[in-house]
């Protein structure tokens, strides 16, 4: 029961690796390997619903409501304004720095937006949010194992 709770945890929205990692191994007494593989399935697990779901719901909810249409007009034009430098800059490069960086608002969820807004093709899309994924549950398993805890 306390794998699923890991994988659950990974799965979700803000929380996602950053938190299921140091759970699991200071609470469930996983062991880091077995921490670090159950998060990451976890974490990967929304991916590929959220690049599909993103495009379909936003076209979807912008032509029947104008509420939408305008607010999804102004989310993507601001996120675009502030991001375009680095993502021009970096390139794909800046999607896996982005997800890999273990902070709250940074993982899956935030980088499949991300991938959404910039139109990267769903195929890479996956691919470099796994990586970066991936490099995110190496860096909090080391740090958790070092002691230094995010939420507990």
């Amino acid at each position: 029961m306390n794998e699923l709770w890991t994988i659950i945890i990974a799965a979700s929205p803000i929380v996602e690796l950053r938190g299921a990692i140091p759970m699991a191994m200071g609470i469930f007494n996983f062991s880091w390997s077995k921490a670090l593989f159950l998060s990451l399935m976890g974490n990967l697990l929304p991916i590929i619903p959220l690049l599909w779901f993103l495009d379909k719901l936003s076209g979807y909810l912008s032509e029947r409501f104008v509420f939408f249409n305008k607010f999804f007009t102004w989310l993507f034009t601001r996120t675009r304004e502030k991001t375009t430098n680095s993502f021009n800059r970096w390139g794909k490069w800046a999607l896996i720095i982005f997800v890999a960086i273990p902070l709250p608002f940074t993982g899956v969820w935030t980088g499949s937006a991300a991938a959404f807004l910039f139109g990267v093709e769903y195929k890479q899309a996956f691919c470099l949010i796994s990586l970066g994924a991936a490099l995110a549950g190496i860096i909090v398993t080391i740090l958790t194992s070092l002691g230094i805890n995010f939420l507990f």
